[in-house]
């Protein structure tokens, strides 16, 4: 039984050992092998990138229509000589933008005199009524209603002059007419 077995595990050893089948294989290969190889195309050659600085941001648009300054200067230079008290003692409400303040209500005053409340972040509610001055634009105050505070500024109109400009702070939760 040994012999059997040791003449059984021989010949199974000897059978892989074969090379039959695999011819085909060893041919294709060599086929391959044998054919000229293809050609890898060299890399581009890199170009640097050359920044461009856009100089011309403050000139005139293309688009827009050319303009005679001297005639935009005549029409803004106003004939009127309205300027700014400025030896006036500045009030406590000309510190703050005109942005900051909002209208919370009004109350009537000794002789029914006619007070608006303002608010200010950072500074509280204060009480103007006409004649007060408030805003950094020298605004003064012309007419005090239930609805709505209008002002007067007085502000610059970039050729050396100055223009007044209306203003009006209505009240907090009113649409302005």
């Amino acid at each position: 039984m040994k012999k059997l077995s040791l003449l059984l595990l021989a010949s199974l050893l000897s059978a892989c050992g074969v090379t039959t089948g695999t011819t085909d294989l060893k041919e294709f290969v060599d086929e391959v092998m044998s054919q000229p190889r293809g050609v890898i195309a060299p890399l581009p050659v890199f170009e640097p990138y050359e920044a461009f600085s856009y100089s011309a941001t403050g000139l005139r648009s293309p688009f827009d229509l050319p303009i005679n300054l001297d005639e935009v200067i005549k029409q803004t230079t106003p004939d009127s000589d309205i300027q700014p008290d400025l030896n006036r003692s500045k009030e406590q409400l000309e510190q703050y933008p005109f942005g900051s303040f909002s209208m919370v209500g009004t109350i009537k005053r000794e002789k029914d005199q006619l007070w608006a409340l303002v608010s200010v972040p950072d500074s509280g509610i204060h009480k103007i009524k006409e004649g007060y001055y408030m805003g950094q634009n020298h605004g003064k105050v012309i007419r005090v209603s239930q609805q709505r505070i209008d002002i007067i500024e007085i502000v610059p109109n970039g050729v050396g002059g100055w223009l007044e400009r209306p203003r009006s702070l209505v009240l907090a939760g009113v649409e302005e007419e």
